[in-house]
């Protein structure tokens, strides 16, 4: 098999299919910091009460993404005016098998979280400003094996820099309901799903399983987020400029292509005694043509190709996160299968449908640990694979990811600590010129 010519690399900012089945962003900026009670209290608490939060199910200083659960609703005025978090991963990776050069390669990523209470602008601290700078650096490895980013953690517009800054300003009610307003990190949303929750610098790697791709939801996005928790209900309406914002503040668009939306309700379900999470998610735009800002170069359609003309997107999401095994000796701790599907209407769509199904959680004998073993597979849009078929082969892309993370810190996680996670990716490139590739490596992840 000849090996492509052209240097493929793919950063699809428009993706954040998984950010749709996310039961709630939960109250802390980024990385959750407090102890939460365990699935089984919290569904009991939520159906007395009608009033709960989605947060990471960690007891002891959870990290993003690790295994997502529920807690009660937390005290508003009682918590400091400032909190900040600092979370920092290093990546050393190479292809091991195919086509692709096996340079070893370097780089990193750090996020910090800020939340200001309201209390320090006069207000009380049902109010939040929160700040998200995040920075990156060295070299990825992404489009190396396959056209979708392996590393989630440095993925980003093709041509973009290394820092980005995010602002939003959260409200808070009692029952529970809340309402953000501003630019907002779709990672820090798809960082709390339950099971499993994996944000760049924690759980799986691959943006196929990280962050799946819609090509509707930019991975920075401006506009507003508005969540209502009933009972074991969660509904969630979105409203924001479909153009991806980073290193944008936002004005630079102001809707100039359209309007995005998103609707989704999320049923938190009991099954066999453990704690499941199912959600039906509507997400379209009012979009004319592609979203050239984020279409990568090497699926940039020819001027006079039949991909492009349509007017309006709209997808489907269904999505499941299962919980089969709970750890009797680590509260919130444990396993289970995880599986999402989302179709489009296609054009103007760049993505007609994407997917997942696999295993992750906590080990029994090591709960700070975590491990993930599940298969991905998503689909370009037709018109589009036939309108640059001249140029570039496109078919389908599929892969398996399998990682473990061994934990260093703290006794149920990392709190102040470290995580090192070894990640290998078996993955069949939508280029069909490319051999079946093979890339493994490391990742050390701090919190402070």
């Amino acid at each position: 098999m000849r090996r492509t010519t052209r240097a493929v690399t793919v950063q699809f900012a428009a993706l954040g299919a998984l950010a749709l089945s996310v039961p709630a962003a939960g109250e802390e900026p980024g990385p959750p910091n407090e102890p939460t009670q365990s699935p089984e209290s919290v569904q009991s608490n939520a159906s007395a009460r009608g009033r709960i939060i989605i947060a990471d199910e960690r007891i002891e200083g959870p990290a993003p993404g690790e295994n997502g659960g529920l807690t009660a609703e937390a005290p508003l005025a009682a918590e400091p005016s400032i909190k900040a978090r600092l979370v920092v991963s290093q990546f050393v990776d190479a292809p091991v098998a195919g086509d692709a050069d096996n340079t070893l390669r370097y780089s990193g990523r750090a996020d910090a979280y800020v939340q200001v209470g309201g209390s320090l602008f006069g207000l009380d601290d049902s109010w939040q400003l929160n700040l998200r700078p995040e920075f990156t650096w060295g070299e990825t490895s992404n489009g190396a094996v396959g056209l979708i980013p392996n590393n989630t953690a440095l993925f980003r517009p093709e041509g973009a820099g290394d820092f980005d800054l995010g602002v939003n300003v959260k409200k808070t009610w009692k029952d529970g309901t809340n309402l953000t307003l501003g630019k907002i990190n779709s990672l820090d949303l798809v960082g709390t799903l339950p099971i499993v929750g994996s944000d760049g610098h924690y759980g799986f790697q691959n943006l196929g399983l990280a962050f799946p791709p819609t090509a509707v939801i930019p991975n920075t996005w401006i506009g507003a987020l508005l969540e209502l928790p009933r009972d074991d209900w969660i509904y969630r309406v979105w409203v924001y400029d479909p153009d991806s914002q980073y290193e944008r503040t936002g004005f630079e668009t102001a809707f100039e292509s359209g309007v995005a939306f998103l609707g989704a309700a999320t049923k938190i379900a009991q099954v066999g005694g453990k704690p499941g999470f199912y959600t039906v998610a509507v997400v379209g735009s009012t979009r004319t043509g592609p979203a050239v800002d984020i279409l990568p170069s090497a699926l940039t359609p020819p001027p006079n190709g039949n991909f492009g003309d349509g007017q309006g997107e709209l997808a489907l999401q269904l999505s499941a996160y299962q919980f089969l095994g709970l750890n009797p000796r680590a509260r919130g701790k444990g396993w289970g299968i995880v599986a999402r599907v989302q179709g489009s209407l296609g054009d103007p769509t760049f993505l007609d449908y994407s997917g997942y199904f696999g295993i992750a959680g906590n080990p029994a004998k090591r709960p700070q640990d975590r491990f993930g073993l599940a298969y991905f597979q998503y689909s370009v849009t037709d018109e589009l694979v036939d309108d640059i078929a001249f140029r570039l082969g496109i078919e389908d892309e599929q892969g398996v990811e399998a990682f473990y993370t061994l934990g260093l810190g703290g006794s149920g996680g990392l709190k102040q600590g470290f995580e090192v996670t070894a990640n290998v990716q078996v993955v069949d490139s939508a280029v069909t010129a490319r051999d079946l590739g093979v890339i493994a490596g490391l990742r050390l992840t701090a919190g402070f």
